[in-house]
């Protein structure tokens, strides 16, 4: 197994900036390097250039301009201006002298302190040991997501109506993440569940892959050990894009992160017929 630490590692070059990293094949969705795993790995090349005074990612935007392919490739930081809070970046992964994700990231330094104030109490959810843990190859699926080898992800069985052919039409997915070798999350790790599967688009009758385009996602805070409790909400689909929001909270029930994407989906001629869906869990 591959731990996080270890997927993620970047290794300084010759030139100011420039950071040799090898993506690994398994930290994967339908055999493409998950998304959330290559913005950590570009967190961890901005937390390397940023320095101790701003160690944390505290927000990104990124663009995913094509899939790389597991191995070897480099990520280039610029950094674009440091004050008291922050320490701006730009950030680039290429692969074969060809730009693959680009992001701005703002490094700065975060705390565990209980917000100020908070409109977002964790959603409803059943006990974890009730939930469906996630597989390699989930079901209603049709393709291998080699993250889970990685990721402990329990699903909320209410969420998982489409894998038995009665999607409700709502559009949510909600589980408990956690890094499968006990590892606590981190402001850069936090990047995964940011990008958690099963999408949206699987309650909405829209089968197949999801490729992300574009993800914005911002860390509130510094989580407290244990796993995160994920929601994910799909907005509107639009033809063949939709856009999705995703929020995190902690195990002591602090929503510590958001991110919402714009993705690529296979739209199909017609809608689904929900009317036989099963009504909605309580708290969606």
């Amino acid at each position: 197994m591959s731990t996080f630490a270890e997927a993620t590692r970047v290794v300084s070059r010759a030139a100011a900036g420039e950071f040799d990293v090898d993506l690994h094949e398994r930290w994967s969705a339908a055999g493409t390097p998950h998304g959330g795993y290559l913005l950590a790995v570009l967190a961890e090349a901005a937390r390397a250039t940023a320095g101790e005074a701003h160690p944390h990612l505290t927000a990104v935007s990124a663009t995913f301009v094509r899939a790389p392919k597991p191995g070897p490739a480099v990520a280039a930081v610029e950094v674009l201006g440091t004050g008291r809070a922050a320490t701006q970046v730009r950030a680039t992964l290429s692969q074969d002298g060809a730009h693959k994700v680009v992001a701005l990231i703002t490094q700065g330094l975060l705390t565990d302190d209980d917000p100020w104030w908070s409109r977002r109490p964790p959603v409803e959810m059943p006990d974890p040991a009730d939930c469906v843990r996630q597989s390699v190859s989930p079901p209603g699926a049709g393709f291998e997501v080699a993250l889970m080898e990685f990721v402990d992800s329990r699903v909320d069985r209410a969420s998982l109506e489409f894998a038995f052919g009665r999607p409700t039409g709502r559009g949510v997915v909600k589980a408990y993440q956690r890094l499968a070798d006990g590892t606590d999350w981190d402001p850069s790790s936090l990047l995964v569940p940011l990008d958690f599967g099963p999408p949206g688009s699987f309650d909405l009758g829209i089968n197949g892959a999801v490729k992300t385009m574009q993800l914005t996602a911002f860390v509130r805070g510094l989580p407290a050990p244990g796993a995160v409790l994920c929601e994910l909400q799909a907005n509107q689909v639009d033809r063949d894009r939709m856009d999705e929001t995703i929020t995190l909270w902690d195990s002591k029930g602090r929503m510590v992160a958001q991110s919402h994407q714009i993705a690529l989906v296979r739209v199909p001629e017609r809608p689904a017929d929900f009317t036989a869906a099963a009504s909605p869990p309580e708290g969606t």
